[in-house]
C-alpha cells in the first residue's frame, strides 16, 4: 500500500489553454501519453472543446466538483455533474465537452485496451474491502482522518483498502486478458 498525497502532484497546463492536469499515477512509472498501460489523473477544465484522441485506450471520466460537463461525440452523449456516476467511453472517437458553471474538476482514468482494463465507482465510505484486482486506487473525494481531499491510496492484489468514513472513488485495474471488473469485494 502506498499513499500518494495530492499536495505532491505537479500541475501541468494543457497545450490548448483550456485547463490543467495533475498526474496521480501511471504505469509503467514515468510513462508518457504515448506509452502508458494505464494512467489516472485529475484535471481542472476551464473551457469546453475537443478531447485528445487516444487510439486503443478506454477512458472513464468522473466529475468531482464544480459545474457540469456535457460530452458529445460518435456514440457518446452524457451530462456529468459532481453527483453523476463515472462515465466510460472510447478514446478512439472524437469527443467534445461543453462546460456549464465552470470550472469543472474531474478524475480521468485511461487504460490501454490491449494490455489492461479498468473500472471506476463511487463509494460513500470504505469498510472491509479487499483488493482482488491487480491494482486499485482509492481516490479520496472527501477528507476523513489522515486522508486529505484528493489523496490517493495505491494498492496491489490482496491488500485491504484503508477504512475511510467519507466519499471516495475506487479505480480497479486488471492486467492482461483475464479481467475481473469490480474485483474489490465489499
Amino acid at each position: 500500500m502506498r499513499l500518494l498525497r495530492a499536495a505532491d502532484t505537479r500541475e501541468t497546463p494543457w497545450k490548448n489553454g483550456g485547463g490543467t492536469t495533475r498526474e496521480i499515477a501511471v504505469s509503467p512509472e514515468g510513462a508518457g501519453l504515448d506509452d502508458f498501460d494505464w494512467r489516472v489523473s485529475m484535471a481542472r477544465v476551464d473551457a469546453g472543446g475537443p478531447f485528445s484522441i487516444f487510439p486503443g485506450v478506454d477512458r472513464t471520466l468522473t466529475v468531482l466538483s464544480g459545474g457540469a460537463l456535457t460530452l458529445t461525440g460518435e456514440g457518446v452523449s452524457a451530462r456529468l455533474s459532481p453527483k453523476s456516476d463515472p462515465f466510460g467511453f472510447s478514446g478512439d472517437v472524437e469527443v467534445a465537452a461543453v462546460i456549464e458553471d465552470g470550472p469543472v474538476f474531474d478524475l480521468n482514468v485511461m487504460s490501454r485496451r490491449a494490455r489492461c482494463a479498468h473500472s471506476a465507482r463511487r463509494l460513500p465510505s470504505v469498510v472491509g474491502v479487499k483488493c482482488l484486482a491487480d491494482v486499485a486506487l482509492l481516490f479520496i473525494v472527501e477528507a476523513s482522518g489522515v486522508l486529505a481531499r484528493h489523496d490517493t491510496v495505491l494498492l496491489e492484489r490482496g491488500e485491504d483498502l484503508p477504512k475511510h468514513d467519507a466519499a471516495a472513488l475506487l479505480v480497479e485495474i486488471d492486467i492482461g486478458l483475464l479481467r475481473d471488473r469490480d474485483a474489490c469485494r465489499i
